[in-house]
Protein backbone atom coordinates (compact mmCIF):
# COMPACT_ATOMS: atom_id res chain seq x y z
CA UNK A 1 0.00 0.00 0.00
CA UNK A 2 2.90 2.36 0.73
CA UNK A 3 4.19 1.97 -2.84
CA UNK A 4 0.72 2.55 -4.28
CA UNK A 5 -0.10 5.49 -2.00
CA UNK A 6 3.21 7.28 -2.68
CA UNK A 7 2.61 7.10 -6.39
CA UNK A 8 -1.05 8.17 -6.11
CA UNK A 9 -0.05 11.15 -3.93
CA UNK A 10 2.58 12.22 -6.47
CA UNK A 11 -0.22 12.67 -9.05
CA UNK A 12 2.06 11.16 -11.70
CA UNK A 13 0.91 8.49 -14.11
CA UNK A 14 1.57 5.12 -12.46
CA UNK A 15 3.75 2.85 -14.59
CA UNK A 16 3.33 0.05 -15.41
CA UNK A 17 -0.41 0.48 -15.73
CA UNK A 18 -1.26 -2.72 -13.85
CA UNK A 19 0.09 -1.39 -10.54
CA UNK A 20 -2.32 1.55 -10.77
CA UNK A 21 -5.00 -0.92 -9.64
CA UNK A 22 -5.62 -0.57 -5.91
CA UNK A 23 -4.10 -3.43 -3.88
CA UNK A 24 -6.35 -2.64 -0.87
CA UNK A 25 -8.10 -6.02 -1.26
CA UNK A 26 -4.85 -7.90 -1.73
CA UNK A 27 -6.37 -11.35 -2.33
CA UNK A 28 -8.59 -9.90 -5.06
CA UNK A 29 -5.60 -8.08 -6.57
CA UNK A 30 -3.51 -11.28 -6.64
CA UNK A 31 -6.39 -13.16 -8.27
CA UNK A 32 -6.66 -10.40 -10.88
CA UNK A 33 -2.92 -10.65 -11.64
CA UNK A 34 -3.05 -14.45 -11.88
CA UNK A 35 -5.92 -14.28 -14.35
CA UNK A 36 -4.09 -11.66 -16.43
CA UNK A 37 -1.01 -13.88 -16.55
CA UNK A 38 -3.08 -16.84 -17.69
CA UNK A 39 -4.95 -14.75 -20.26
CA UNK A 40 -8.29 -15.22 -18.46
CA UNK A 41 -10.90 -12.46 -18.33
CA UNK A 42 -8.73 -9.97 -20.19
CA UNK A 43 -10.13 -7.46 -22.69
CA UNK A 44 -9.90 -8.50 -26.33
CA UNK A 45 -7.14 -5.98 -27.14
CA UNK A 46 -4.95 -7.20 -24.24
CA UNK A 47 -2.44 -10.06 -24.19
CA UNK A 48 -1.37 -12.28 -21.28
CA UNK A 49 1.21 -10.57 -19.08
CA UNK A 50 3.17 -11.07 -15.85
CA UNK A 51 3.91 -8.49 -13.16
CA UNK A 52 6.91 -8.42 -10.82
CA UNK A 53 8.13 -6.05 -8.10
CA UNK A 54 11.64 -4.92 -7.23
CA UNK A 55 12.20 -5.06 -3.48
CA UNK A 56 14.72 -3.25 -1.35
CA UNK A 57 15.35 -5.52 1.61
CA UNK A 58 12.45 -7.79 2.44
CA UNK A 59 9.52 -5.43 2.23
CA UNK A 60 10.14 -2.04 0.56
CA UNK A 61 8.82 -2.06 -2.99
CA UNK A 62 10.86 0.33 -5.13
CA UNK A 63 9.53 -0.55 -8.56
CA UNK A 64 7.38 -2.77 -10.71
CA UNK A 65 7.65 -4.30 -14.15
CA UNK A 66 5.07 -5.83 -16.46
CA UNK A 67 6.08 -8.28 -19.18
CA UNK A 68 3.67 -8.94 -22.04
CA UNK A 69 4.04 -12.51 -23.26
CA UNK A 70 3.51 -11.52 -26.89
CA UNK A 71 2.64 -8.45 -28.92
CA UNK A 72 -0.53 -7.51 -30.73
CA UNK A 73 -0.71 -4.72 -33.32
CA UNK A 74 -1.23 -2.00 -30.70
CA UNK A 75 1.70 -3.16 -28.56
CA UNK A 76 3.96 -3.44 -31.62
CA UNK A 77 3.56 0.31 -32.10
CA UNK A 78 3.23 1.75 -28.61
CA UNK A 79 3.54 -0.53 -25.62
CA UNK A 80 6.17 -3.12 -26.38
CA UNK A 81 6.92 -6.19 -24.29
CA UNK A 82 8.01 -4.48 -21.07
CA UNK A 83 6.66 -1.61 -19.02
CA UNK A 84 8.44 -0.60 -15.83
CA UNK A 85 8.38 2.13 -13.24
CA UNK A 86 10.19 3.21 -10.11
CA UNK A 87 8.37 4.95 -7.25
CA UNK A 88 9.11 8.68 -7.12
CA UNK A 89 11.24 8.63 -3.93
CA UNK A 90 13.56 5.91 -5.28
CA UNK A 91 14.49 7.29 -8.70
CA UNK A 92 18.02 8.09 -9.91
CA UNK A 93 19.50 5.25 -7.86
CA UNK A 94 19.99 2.67 -10.63
CA UNK A 95 16.80 0.73 -9.90
CA UNK A 96 15.29 1.28 -13.36
CA UNK A 97 18.38 -0.18 -15.02
CA UNK A 98 18.25 -3.14 -12.62
CA UNK A 99 14.54 -3.85 -13.04
CA UNK A 100 14.76 -3.72 -16.84
CA UNK A 101 17.79 -6.03 -16.78
CA UNK A 102 15.89 -8.52 -14.60
CA UNK A 103 12.84 -8.25 -16.85
CA UNK A 104 14.97 -8.98 -19.91
CA UNK A 105 16.32 -12.12 -18.22
CA UNK A 106 12.77 -13.20 -17.40
CA UNK A 107 11.63 -12.43 -20.97
CA UNK A 108 14.41 -14.66 -22.27
CA UNK A 109 13.30 -17.43 -19.90
CA UNK A 110 9.77 -17.01 -21.33
CA UNK A 111 11.15 -17.53 -24.85
CA UNK A 112 10.95 -13.91 -26.02
CA UNK A 113 14.09 -13.45 -28.10
CA UNK A 114 13.68 -9.90 -29.36
CA UNK A 115 12.16 -7.50 -26.86
CA UNK A 116 10.45 -4.24 -27.80
CA UNK A 117 10.65 -1.49 -25.17
CA UNK A 118 9.13 1.95 -25.68
CA UNK A 119 9.21 5.29 -23.89
CA UNK A 120 7.92 8.76 -24.47
CA UNK A 121 10.44 10.90 -26.33
CA UNK A 122 10.42 13.38 -23.43
CA UNK A 123 11.42 10.67 -20.93
CA UNK A 124 15.20 10.96 -21.23
CA UNK A 125 15.82 8.88 -18.07
CA UNK A 126 13.86 5.94 -19.48
CA UNK A 127 15.63 6.21 -22.84
CA UNK A 128 19.01 6.07 -21.04
CA UNK A 129 17.84 3.02 -19.09
CA UNK A 130 16.81 1.25 -22.29
CA UNK A 131 20.12 2.10 -23.99
CA UNK A 132 22.11 0.86 -20.95
CA UNK A 133 20.31 -2.47 -21.36
CA UNK A 134 21.27 -2.84 -25.02
CA UNK A 135 18.35 -1.08 -26.66
CA UNK A 136 18.74 -0.22 -30.33
CA UNK A 137 16.60 2.64 -31.60
CA UNK A 138 14.04 1.53 -34.19
CA UNK A 139 11.55 4.34 -34.83
CA UNK A 140 9.22 6.94 -33.42
CA UNK A 141 5.46 6.79 -33.26
CA UNK A 142 3.13 9.77 -32.75
CA UNK A 143 0.04 9.00 -30.69
CA UNK A 144 -3.34 10.60 -31.46
CA UNK A 145 -2.77 13.06 -28.57
CA UNK A 146 0.54 14.18 -30.11
CA UNK A 147 2.86 12.33 -27.72
CA UNK A 148 5.95 10.99 -29.48
CA UNK A 149 6.86 7.43 -28.47
CA UNK A 150 10.34 6.04 -29.17
CA UNK A 151 10.70 2.33 -29.97
CA UNK A 152 13.79 0.26 -29.11
CA UNK A 153 14.59 -3.41 -29.70
CA UNK A 154 16.78 -5.44 -27.38
CA UNK A 155 18.00 -8.71 -28.88
CA UNK A 156 18.59 -11.86 -26.87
Amino acid sequence: MEFYEEWKNSEEKIVPWVVAESPADFEKYLHYLEEQEQGKNIPEQFVPHSTYWLLLGKSRIVGAVNIRHRLNEYLKERGGHIGYGIRPSERQKGYATAILSLALAESKRMGIKNVLVTCEKSNIASEKTILKNGGKFDSEFIEECGTVVKRFWIAD
